[in-house]
């Protein structure tokens, strides 16, 4: 509830604290002392529009802080917390605003800067305030829905599951639709992809394996080169072996006895002896190093074409194997994903059946409280001077959603046989506030705002009415905080704590001050509103009973 409202430089208003308590409070003061800056101050700690005019003339600049006590429960408090601001949930939330002469302004949550539509939100989930020219709350029909249902302790959890099923379900649709058009577009690439590896077949291992085959047949083949001739060379006719056999069948011949020619046919016959390996050791390794030409054109050829498929597809030639299975995986995938499709458009189906059923059953349970409450509205008419009046809760078909498919919105007739229409086309000012009073009333089990501030509810009644006003303000009470700007004094006798709006003229220019009146003061205050300007003795005897009657 709100426990301390301060304004400093505000209109009229140079400085100023109130202090607020539970149950209901009034504001009275006589026509043109200030209460509309009260309202216009408070707007503004809560997210109104600044305007610049609100800064007291002669001044720079204003500021108004709203102490806002809330339970540790409150849903202000996750707000805060999903906007990265911290609060102590056991301590009292102070709202600030400061304004400058040049209409610029700053709003603070404690001492975090943050934006005025903070603010704003704040105060919509904390303070109702009902004026005749109030579009939130009551008057507002996005929230007639969840009024609807609190005031028939309707369960809509099972609704909310259900439809976030719906858009879970649309959503990991829309995905596998995606994907699946996205993998359809390539089947045809990854079928030909598939279908070139697949007939190379390549084998990992085969690249490296192929080019050093290619090279040792390379290498073959310059070596083979150089080997040509030397068997004519080293064992022809006229080779080396055949030379040096001549040779050594002319020193035996001729001239054997010397010693140095002995030797010398020692050293030929053992040349012959080497000259015969090598020719041996080269006849072998010329076999050794013999290949097929059509075997090394066949080698280069698949090391080429291995090798151009890898470039083709951006992967090392031994990735051609693993690339060929992810592309088997992924023709796989595609067929899954059509029958992925497929579950879950059945799955859909399924979920938004479910959902259908459960808003159904909903909306049922809406149009019977729907009728209770109609039937409560009805019953506050009446006291309330609306007795020609008539109000209805409307239900018409709304796109489906987390709440159902129903669209709510309350609305009335103020004379007989005329049309039903929005509470604000329909209802002057002053119906308008006492709908929203019977409104009130009847969906006070429903639970409201902490506080709740009712801006000259009772304009334009009197008497009877003007009773019948206090008695239900004094019933919201009970159960939250209730401020009212009024002129009834059947209103003001029933409040529990009251505070008067003076405008004193000074040599220091006009200045609305606020007090709170004790018992005594109380009296005289209603004696006045019941008698004007000049308190009479019998005015003071008709406040004292109003007062008793309270």
């Amino acid at each position: 509830m709100l426990r301390q409202l301060a304004i400093r430089n505000v209109a009229l208003v140079e400085q100023l604290e109130l202090e607020f308590d539970a149950g209901l409070g009034v504001l009275t003061g006589e026509t043109g002392a200030g209460k509309s800056i009260l309202l216009d101050a408070l707007g503004l700690a809560l997210g109104a529009r600044s305007d610049a005019g609100l800064v007291r003339s002669g001044e720079d600049s204003a500021s108004v802080s709203a102490e806002i006590e809330l339970p540790r429960t409150h849903a202000v408090h996750s707000l805060l917390g999903d906007q990265g601001i911290e609060v102590d949930a056991g301590e009292p939330l102070i709202l600030r605003r400061t304004l400058k002469g040049d209409g610029g302004s700053r709003a603070f949550v404690g001492p975090a800067s943050v934006p005025a539509g903070l603010l704003r939100d704040i105060g919509a989930m904390a303070v109702e305030v009902h004026g005749q020219h109030d579009e939130r709350g009551l008057l507002n029909p996005r929230g007639h829905r969840a009024l609807l249902d609190a005031f028939g302790g309707l369960e809509v959890s099972g609704v909310e599951a259900a439809w976030a099923e719906v858009t879970r379900i649309e959503t990991e649709l829309a995905e596998a639709r995606a994907e699946l058009e996205a993998a359809e577009r390539d089947r045809d690439f990854i079928v030909y992809s598939l279908s070139e590896i697949d007939a190379l077949a390549p084998e990992a291992g085969e690249e490296t394996r192929l080019a050093e085959e290619r090279a040792a047949m390379q290498a073959g083949l310059k070596a083979g080169e150089s080997l040509t001739g030397l068997d004519d060379l080293i064992g022809g006719s006229d080779g080396a072996l055949a030379q040096l056999r001549l040779a050594a069948r002319r020193i035996e011949r001729g001239a054997t006895d010397h010693p140095l020619l002995a030797e010398a046919l020692a050293s030929l016959d053992r040349a012959l002896i080497e000259a015969s390996e090598a020719e041996d050791r080269i006849a072998r390794a010329s076999d050794a190093l013999a290949f097929d030409p059509a075997r090394l054109e066949a080698a280069e050829a698949r090391l080429f074409d291995i090798r151009g498929l890898a470039r083709k597809h951006r992967v090392e030639p031994d990735a051609l194997a693993e690339l060929a299975d992810r592309m088997r995986t992924q023709l796989s995938e595609i067929d899954a994903g059509g029958t992925r499709v497929g579950d879950l458009d059945r799955s859909l189906s399924e979920a938004r059946l479910h959902f259908m059923n459960l808003a159904a059953e909903l909306s049922a349970q809406r149009r019977a409280a729907a009728e209770r409450l109609d039937a409560a509205v009805a019953g506050e008419l009446v006291p309330l001077k609306l007795d020609a009046a008539r109000f209805r809760t409307a239900l018409s078909q709304a796109e489906p959603g987390p709440s159902g498919t129903d669209r709510i919105e309350f609305e009335v007739s103020t004379n007989p046989g005329a049309p039903f229409g929005p509470l604000t086309k329909i209802a002057s000012g002053g119906e308008l506030s006492r709908f929203v009073l019977a409104l009130k009333v009847a969906l006070a089990e429903a639970g409201s705002a902490g506080t709740m501030i009712f801006d000259e509810i009772d304009r334009g009644v009197g008497g009877a009415v003007a009773s019948a006003i206090g008695e239900r303000l004094a019933r919201l009470a009970l159960q939250s905080q209730v401020l009212v700007v009024t002129h009834s004094p059947q209103v003001a006798a029933r409040a529990a704590h009251h505070f008067r709006i003076e405008k004193s003229h000074g040599p220091e220019g006009t200045r609305t001050t606020v007090r709170r009146l004790d018992d005594a003061e109380r009296r005289e205050e209603i004696a006045r509103m019941l008698s004007g300007a000049a308190v009479t003795d019998e005015a003071r005897a008709q406040a004292a009973r109003l007062l008793e009657a309270a």
